[in-house]
Protein backbone atom coordinates (compact mmCIF):
# COMPACT_ATOMS: atom_id res chain seq x y z
CA UNK A 1 0.00 0.00 0.00
CA UNK A 2 2.68 2.47 0.71
CA UNK A 3 4.40 1.85 -2.84
CA UNK A 4 0.80 2.52 -4.29
CA UNK A 5 0.57 5.69 -1.92
CA UNK A 6 3.81 7.14 -3.15
CA UNK A 7 2.77 6.62 -6.53
CA UNK A 8 -0.80 8.44 -5.60
CA UNK A 9 1.25 11.35 -4.26
CA UNK A 10 3.48 11.38 -7.64
CA UNK A 11 0.04 12.25 -9.72
CA UNK A 12 -1.10 15.06 -7.60
CA UNK A 13 -4.41 14.96 -7.22
CA UNK A 14 -4.90 16.64 -4.19
CA UNK A 15 -4.17 16.39 0.20
CA UNK A 16 -3.83 12.25 0.95
CA UNK A 17 -3.62 11.70 4.43
CA UNK A 18 -2.05 8.30 5.17
CA UNK A 19 -3.24 6.13 8.74
CA UNK A 20 -6.15 7.37 9.60
CA UNK A 21 -7.89 6.76 12.84
CA UNK A 22 -11.65 6.93 11.65
CA UNK A 23 -13.04 7.51 14.77
CA UNK A 24 -12.14 11.40 13.76
CA UNK A 25 -14.42 10.89 10.70
CA UNK A 26 -17.63 9.74 11.64
CA UNK A 27 -20.57 11.03 13.97
CA UNK A 28 -20.12 7.84 15.82
CA UNK A 29 -16.59 8.21 16.85
CA UNK A 30 -15.54 4.81 16.03
CA UNK A 31 -13.26 2.79 13.77
CA UNK A 32 -10.44 1.11 12.75
CA UNK A 33 -7.55 3.02 10.48
CA UNK A 34 -7.57 3.37 6.98
CA UNK A 35 -4.93 3.39 5.07
CA UNK A 36 -5.79 6.59 3.23
CA UNK A 37 -7.82 9.11 2.43
CA UNK A 38 -7.42 11.27 -0.57
CA UNK A 39 -9.64 14.84 -1.01
CA UNK A 40 -9.47 15.29 -4.95
CA UNK A 41 -8.94 19.24 -6.38
CA UNK A 42 -11.69 18.50 -9.55
CA UNK A 43 -14.15 16.15 -11.18
CA UNK A 44 -10.59 15.72 -13.64
CA UNK A 45 -8.58 14.92 -10.52
CA UNK A 46 -11.31 12.26 -8.84
CA UNK A 47 -11.79 10.55 -12.45
CA UNK A 48 -7.71 10.21 -12.63
CA UNK A 49 -7.58 8.60 -8.99
CA UNK A 50 -11.00 6.43 -9.72
CA UNK A 51 -8.65 4.91 -12.59
CA UNK A 52 -5.78 4.56 -10.97
CA UNK A 53 -7.21 2.66 -7.94
CA UNK A 54 -9.44 0.31 -10.17
CA UNK A 55 -6.21 -0.40 -11.97
CA UNK A 56 -4.12 -1.23 -8.91
CA UNK A 57 -7.44 -3.29 -7.81
CA UNK A 58 -7.42 -1.14 -4.78
CA UNK A 59 -11.40 -0.76 -2.49
CA UNK A 60 -12.43 2.70 -2.48
CA UNK A 61 -15.54 4.73 -1.09
CA UNK A 62 -16.75 7.92 -1.19
CA UNK A 63 -17.07 9.65 2.26
CA UNK A 64 -18.95 12.57 2.89
CA UNK A 65 -19.36 13.55 7.09
CA UNK A 66 -19.42 9.76 8.22
CA UNK A 67 -23.03 10.32 9.95
CA UNK A 68 -24.76 7.70 8.59
CA UNK A 69 -21.93 5.01 8.91
CA UNK A 70 -20.74 2.20 10.85
CA UNK A 71 -16.77 0.74 10.57
CA UNK A 72 -15.71 -1.84 11.99
CA UNK A 73 -12.38 -1.57 14.13
CA UNK A 74 -10.44 -3.40 11.74
CA UNK A 75 -7.96 -1.33 8.95
CA UNK A 76 -9.57 -0.54 6.28
CA UNK A 77 -7.19 -1.51 3.53
CA UNK A 78 -8.35 0.87 0.69
CA UNK A 79 -9.08 4.62 -0.02
CA UNK A 80 -11.66 6.42 1.32
CA UNK A 81 -12.54 9.57 -1.27
CA UNK A 82 -13.74 12.75 0.85
CA UNK A 83 -15.04 15.64 -1.75
CA UNK A 84 -14.59 18.39 0.60
CA UNK A 85 -13.53 20.58 -2.76
CA UNK A 86 -16.53 20.36 -4.35
CA UNK A 87 -18.06 23.06 -2.29
CA UNK A 88 -19.45 25.71 -5.29
CA UNK A 89 -22.91 28.04 -3.69
CA UNK A 90 -25.03 29.37 -6.34
CA UNK A 91 -28.23 30.77 -6.21
CA UNK A 92 -29.91 31.59 -9.24
CA UNK A 93 -33.06 32.62 -11.27
CA UNK A 94 -35.67 33.38 -8.14
CA UNK A 95 -35.69 30.55 -5.64
CA UNK A 96 -32.95 27.90 -7.21
CA UNK A 97 -29.51 27.26 -5.72
CA UNK A 98 -26.34 24.77 -7.53
CA UNK A 99 -24.36 23.03 -4.95
CA UNK A 100 -21.45 20.71 -4.26
CA UNK A 101 -22.07 17.44 -3.32
CA UNK A 102 -19.08 18.26 -0.84
CA UNK A 103 -21.08 21.37 0.58
CA UNK A 104 -22.65 20.89 4.17
CA UNK A 105 -26.50 20.44 4.39
CA UNK A 106 -27.01 22.20 7.32
CA UNK A 107 -24.79 25.22 5.97
CA UNK A 108 -27.06 24.99 2.80
CA UNK A 109 -30.16 25.09 4.69
CA UNK A 110 -29.09 28.69 6.58
CA UNK A 111 -27.87 29.90 3.79
CA UNK A 112 -30.85 29.56 1.94
CA UNK A 113 -33.09 30.62 4.78
CA UNK A 114 -30.72 33.87 5.34
CA UNK A 115 -32.08 34.52 1.70
CA UNK A 116 -35.66 33.86 2.67
CA UNK A 117 -35.94 30.32 0.50
CA UNK A 118 -38.02 27.96 2.20
CA UNK A 119 -38.17 24.12 1.32
CA UNK A 120 -34.59 23.19 3.37
CA UNK A 121 -35.91 23.98 7.03
CA UNK A 122 -35.92 20.38 7.65
CA UNK A 123 -32.24 19.68 7.11
CA UNK A 124 -30.84 22.45 9.48
CA UNK A 125 -30.41 19.09 11.86
CA UNK A 126 -29.16 16.98 9.20
CA UNK A 127 -25.45 17.13 9.65
CA UNK A 128 -24.53 15.49 6.51
CA UNK A 129 -23.21 16.38 2.87
CA UNK A 130 -25.14 17.69 0.03
CA UNK A 131 -24.12 14.27 -1.82
CA UNK A 132 -24.59 12.30 1.57
CA UNK A 133 -27.93 13.54 1.42
CA UNK A 134 -29.49 12.67 -1.75
CA UNK A 135 -27.98 9.35 -1.43
CA UNK A 136 -29.69 8.83 1.66
CA UNK A 137 -32.58 10.64 0.59
CA UNK A 138 -32.17 12.39 3.76
CA UNK A 139 -35.20 13.94 5.60
CA UNK A 140 -37.62 14.91 8.98
CA UNK A 141 -40.60 16.39 9.78
CA UNK A 142 -42.51 15.34 6.77
CA UNK A 143 -40.20 16.02 4.00
CA UNK A 144 -36.78 15.11 2.24
CA UNK A 145 -34.85 15.69 -0.38
CA UNK A 146 -37.05 13.85 -3.03
CA UNK A 147 -39.09 16.85 -2.67
CA UNK A 148 -36.74 19.71 -3.40
CA UNK A 149 -33.98 18.29 -5.66
CA UNK A 150 -34.55 19.29 -9.41
CA UNK A 151 -31.51 16.95 -10.96
CA UNK A 152 -27.96 16.11 -10.47
CA UNK A 153 -24.87 15.68 -11.90
CA UNK A 154 -23.38 12.70 -11.39
CA UNK A 155 -20.11 10.31 -12.20
CA UNK A 156 -20.88 7.04 -13.88
CA UNK A 157 -19.46 4.33 -13.51
CA UNK A 158 -18.05 3.84 -16.56
CA UNK A 159 -16.48 7.61 -15.72
CA UNK A 160 -19.14 9.78 -18.08
CA UNK A 161 -20.60 12.79 -16.43
CA UNK A 162 -23.71 13.25 -16.81
CA UNK A 163 -27.35 14.46 -15.40
CA UNK A 164 -30.15 12.58 -13.83
CA UNK A 165 -33.41 14.40 -13.20
CA UNK A 166 -35.49 13.94 -10.05
CA UNK A 167 -38.02 11.70 -11.26
CA UNK A 168 -34.88 9.11 -12.56
CA UNK A 169 -33.26 9.10 -9.00
CA UNK A 170 -36.76 6.95 -7.81
CA UNK A 171 -36.84 9.31 -4.12
CA UNK A 172 -38.58 6.83 -1.73
CA UNK A 173 -38.04 6.88 2.09
CA UNK A 174 -34.54 7.09 2.62
CA UNK A 175 -33.98 5.58 -0.67
CA UNK A 176 -32.51 6.63 -3.99
CA UNK A 177 -31.31 5.86 -7.28
CA UNK A 178 -27.46 6.37 -5.47
CA UNK A 179 -28.23 3.54 -3.18
CA UNK A 180 -29.56 0.76 -5.28
CA UNK A 181 -26.07 1.79 -7.92
CA UNK A 182 -23.42 2.47 -5.47
CA UNK A 183 -21.06 3.20 -8.46
CA UNK A 184 -23.01 6.71 -9.51
CA UNK A 185 -20.96 9.41 -7.81
CA UNK A 186 -23.32 12.40 -7.02
CA UNK A 187 -20.84 15.66 -7.91
CA UNK A 188 -23.46 18.32 -7.47
CA UNK A 189 -27.38 19.43 -6.94
CA UNK A 190 -29.57 21.55 -8.37
CA UNK A 191 -32.53 22.37 -5.50
CA UNK A 192 -35.63 24.03 -6.17
CA UNK A 193 -36.81 26.15 -3.07
CA UNK A 194 -39.87 29.00 -2.54
CA UNK A 195 -39.71 32.49 -1.95
CA UNK A 196 -40.83 32.66 1.65
CA UNK A 197 -40.36 34.99 4.34
CA UNK A 198 -37.04 35.35 6.02
CA UNK A 199 -38.13 35.93 9.48
CA UNK A 200 -40.77 32.60 9.42
CA UNK A 201 -38.08 30.65 8.06
CA UNK A 202 -35.73 30.97 10.28
CA UNK A 203 -37.94 30.94 13.40
CA UNK A 204 -39.13 27.37 12.22
CA UNK A 205 -35.28 26.28 11.90
CA UNK A 206 -34.87 27.77 16.13
CA UNK A 207 -38.25 26.44 16.93
CA UNK A 208 -37.14 23.16 15.60
CA UNK A 209 -33.25 23.97 17.06
CA UNK A 210 -34.89 23.93 20.50
CA UNK A 211 -37.01 20.45 19.95
CA UNK A 212 -33.71 18.51 18.81
CA UNK A 213 -32.04 19.49 22.17
CA UNK A 214 -35.24 18.68 24.25
CA UNK A 215 -35.68 15.70 22.68
CA UNK A 216 -32.31 13.89 21.32
CA UNK A 217 -28.92 12.89 22.64
CA UNK A 218 -26.74 15.58 21.01
CA UNK A 219 -24.30 15.30 23.84
CA UNK A 220 -23.25 12.03 22.62
CA UNK A 221 -21.56 10.39 19.64
CA UNK A 222 -24.35 8.94 17.53
CA UNK A 223 -25.36 8.95 13.83
CA UNK A 224 -29.11 9.98 14.18
CA UNK A 225 -31.97 8.00 14.32
CA UNK A 226 -30.77 4.11 13.96
CA UNK A 227 -33.73 2.40 12.31
CA UNK A 228 -35.93 3.41 9.89
CA UNK A 229 -39.92 4.05 11.10
CA UNK A 230 -42.31 0.69 9.73
CA UNK A 231 -45.18 1.75 8.01
CA UNK A 232 -47.39 3.53 10.05
CA UNK A 233 -45.52 2.82 13.34
CA UNK A 234 -42.47 4.19 15.12
CA UNK A 235 -39.44 2.63 16.06
CA UNK A 236 -38.50 4.72 18.88
CA UNK A 237 -41.85 3.71 20.50
CA UNK A 238 -41.64 0.05 20.14
CA UNK A 239 -38.09 0.21 21.31
CA UNK A 240 -39.18 1.79 24.10
CA UNK A 241 -42.03 -0.05 25.40
CA UNK A 242 -40.04 -3.06 25.00
CA UNK A 243 -38.24 -1.66 27.91
CA UNK A 244 -34.80 -0.74 26.16
CA UNK A 245 -34.08 2.53 26.76
CA UNK A 246 -30.74 2.60 28.54
CA UNK A 247 -29.85 -0.92 27.70
CA UNK A 248 -25.99 -1.43 27.19
CA UNK A 249 -23.35 -3.34 25.57
CA UNK A 250 -19.76 -2.30 26.44
CA UNK A 251 -19.49 1.32 25.60
CA UNK A 252 -23.04 1.77 23.38
CA UNK A 253 -26.24 2.30 25.31
CA UNK A 254 -29.90 2.87 23.67
CA UNK A 255 -30.41 6.60 24.42
CA UNK A 256 -32.63 7.11 27.52
CA UNK A 257 -33.27 10.35 25.96
CA UNK A 258 -34.63 8.99 22.52
CA UNK A 259 -35.36 4.90 22.12
CA UNK A 260 -34.54 5.38 18.22
CA UNK A 261 -30.85 6.60 18.83
CA UNK A 262 -27.79 4.72 20.13
CA UNK A 263 -24.78 6.74 21.40
CA UNK A 264 -21.63 6.22 22.16
CA UNK A 265 -21.54 6.41 25.64
CA UNK A 266 -17.97 5.12 27.07
CA UNK A 267 -15.45 4.51 24.22
CA UNK A 268 -17.84 2.33 21.98
CA UNK A 269 -16.26 0.06 19.22
CA UNK A 270 -18.18 -0.52 16.30
CA UNK A 271 -18.71 -4.28 17.31
CA UNK A 272 -20.09 -2.53 20.38
CA UNK A 273 -22.88 -0.81 18.53
CA UNK A 274 -23.20 -3.33 16.32
CA UNK A 275 -24.48 -5.74 18.70
CA UNK A 276 -26.59 -3.67 20.13
CA UNK A 277 -28.41 -2.87 16.68
CA UNK A 278 -28.89 -6.77 16.31
CA UNK A 279 -29.59 -6.96 19.59
CA UNK A 280 -32.58 -4.24 19.48
CA UNK A 281 -33.65 -5.64 16.11
CA UNK A 282 -33.73 -9.31 17.92
CA UNK A 283 -35.77 -8.07 20.60
CA UNK A 284 -38.37 -5.99 18.07
CA UNK A 285 -38.78 -9.11 15.70
CA UNK A 286 -39.27 -11.45 18.45
CA UNK A 287 -42.53 -8.93 19.62
CA UNK A 288 -43.49 -7.32 17.03
CA UNK A 289 -42.77 -9.63 14.01
CA UNK A 290 -41.46 -6.63 12.60
CA UNK A 291 -38.15 -6.56 11.00
CA UNK A 292 -36.68 -3.41 11.61
CA UNK A 293 -34.54 -1.28 8.34
CA UNK A 294 -31.27 -0.18 9.75
CA UNK A 295 -30.76 3.38 8.12
CA UNK A 296 -26.72 3.27 9.11
CA UNK A 297 -24.64 1.80 6.34
CA UNK A 298 -21.93 -0.92 7.55
CA UNK A 299 -18.54 -0.58 6.30
CA UNK A 300 -15.80 -3.37 6.42
CA UNK A 301 -17.28 -5.65 8.48
CA UNK A 302 -16.59 -8.93 5.43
Amino acid sequence: MKEFLDELEDMNIGKIERNVPLYKYTTYRVGGIASAIVYPKNVDSLMKLIRFVRSKDIPFKILGFGSNLLFSSKQYNGILIRLDEFRDLEFFGTSKVRVGAGYSLVKLSLQAAKRGLAGLEFAAGIPGTVGGAVFMNAGAYKSDMGYIVQDITVLTPDLRIIKLENKELDFHYRSSFLQKHPGYICLEAVIRLEKGDKNAIEEVIKDRRRRRIESQPLNFPSAGSVFRNPEGMFAGKMIEDLGLKGFQIGGAKVSEKHANFIINYDHATGEDIKSLIEYVREKVKKEYHVELKVEQEFVNWE
